[in-house]
């Protein structure tokens, strides 16, 4: 009877410590998968080319700006102000998509007339006003424009014959992002500074 138990006692400790060495071995190999797995992801993520274009134009500038002030150890965070910048690229994309151009040749170059209603007049009003100083005198351009309640008017003209040519090809959008003022402007802009009057 004694001797029965003994061996109950000594085959329930052997069971038991069967079961933690099995366990401990499973427990070993799950968290060396584990890490496998996780190193392979992260080894395939390494050789993965990841995308960087951001899916939309004025998100993509709102990014870049951004990730320039944050470089900056200068950036006054007090005048920064990024709803200003976002309302101008919305100005931007108000003039490209709902505008109506009538455009006709003159001496030199062209005569444009913008025309626009709602949000996209205020877009004219503010923007074509304020490039005309920027391309004046650019590729030896004389440019010009003026507000009208309709939209705007918007001279460009040369007396060479092939940037008379030139001009005529841009026309009114080619000539509105023309020069490299553009980027500065939106930097001013989100830094808080007074850039075109805005």
């Amino acid at each position: 009877m004694h001797s029965n138990k003994l061996f109950v006692t000594f085959t329930a400790t052997a069971f038991i410590i069967l079961l933690n060495i099995s366990f401990a071995a499973a427990q070993n190999s799950s968290e060396s998968m584990h890490g496998n797995m996780h190193g392979n992801m992260n080894e395939n993520m390494h050789h993965e080319q990841m995308p960087t274009l951001p899916g939309q134009g004025a998100f993509g500038a709102l990014a870049e700006i951004i990730a320039i002030l944050e470089a900056d150890p200068n950036t006054d965070w007090a005048k920064v102000n990024i709803g200003a910048l976002r309302a101008h690229l919305v100005d931007m994309n108000l003039l490209i998509i709902d505008t109506d151009i009538n455009s006709k040749n003159i001496d030199g170059g062209l005569e444009i007339t913008i025309n626009a209603k709602g949000r996209a007049l205020k877009a004219v009003h503010s923007m074509v006003p304020a490039h005309a100083p920027m391309i004046n005198g650019l590729n030896g351009w004389n440019a010009k424009a003026e507000t009208t309640t309709s939209g705007a008017k918007l001279t460009v003209s040369s007396s060479d014959a092939k940037e008379t040519l030139h001009i005529r090809a841009l026309g009114f959008y080619g000539l509105m992002v023309s020069g490299s003022h553009h980027q500065a402007h939106h930097l001013g802009l989100a830094r808080g500074e007074a850039v075109h009057g805005e």
